[in-house]
């Protein structure tokens, strides 16, 4: 901002507050009222809010890691989503075989996702730790993470939820930049898989797990 910036308040027009208005308005709702109820689980159906970091998987990478996450988790497994809607959503969508012999939660600071009942925990990555009762420590099979900001205090905040959910397997999707951090603190490896997102990132977007993988 230059300093001539300073000399006047912006205004808006009542036509630009007016669609200000109706979009904060929508994005404070939960599921897309456009969304008919059999479509409440499809990738999009919460409209990616860039306030919030938020840039939603493909619907071909959803289904790749929710088909990845169903297979480690095994019969009756449980699946941790922490910040990562759009796998929990294709689990639920019935279309990835194996996922009615498994559960999952989503771990989101986004309320809009309280939508899902008692799927949804609430999470603040900058209380790790401050997860409900119900949350018990190294209860999940399988912990799936995508730190919502590529910054080293984030990851090293997200890798302590991880590590207190988790029972052992990690699929973490986040930047390629933060390959070493991540196999620091979580001892991942780089998987082969290229995920992609509905918008494209200008980062490097890849996936690390610490078993072996169908990914790598």
């Amino acid at each position: 901002m230059s300093d001539s910036d300073d000399d006047g308040v912006p205004t808006l027009s009542a036509h630009t507050l007016a669609a200000l208005q109706e979009f904060y308005s929508e994005t404070r709702t939960g599921l897309d009222r456009s969304v008919q109820p059999s479509d409440q689980f499809a990738v999009g159906a919460v409209e990616e809010d860039w306030r919030m970091s938020q840039f939603w998987y493909s619907d071909e990478t959803a289904a790749r890691l929710a088909e990845e996450v169903v297979r480690e988790a095994g019969e009756g497994g449980r699946i941790a989503c922490v910040s990562a809607p759009s796998v929990y959503q294709k689990l639920k969508q019935g279309v990835v075989g194996g996922s009615d012999r498994v559960s999952a939660v989503v771990l989101e600071y986004d309320r809009r996702f309280a939508a899902y009942g008692e799927d949804f925990v609430y999470y603040d990555y900058n209380q790790p730790l401050s997860l409900p009762a119900v949350v018990a420590p190294r209860s999940f099979d399988v912990v799936l993470a995508d730190p919502p900001y590529l910054s080293e205090e984030c990851l090293s905040k997200v890798a302590e939820t991880i590590k207190y959910l988790s029972k052992g397997k990690v699929l973490l999707c986040t930047g390629a930049i933060m390959e070493k951090l991540a196999g620091e603190l979580l001892g991942v490896t780089m998987c082969s898989f290229l995920p992609k997102h509905n918008r494209n990132l200008s980062n490097e977007f890849r996936c690390f797990v610490n078993y072996p993988s169908r990914l790598s």
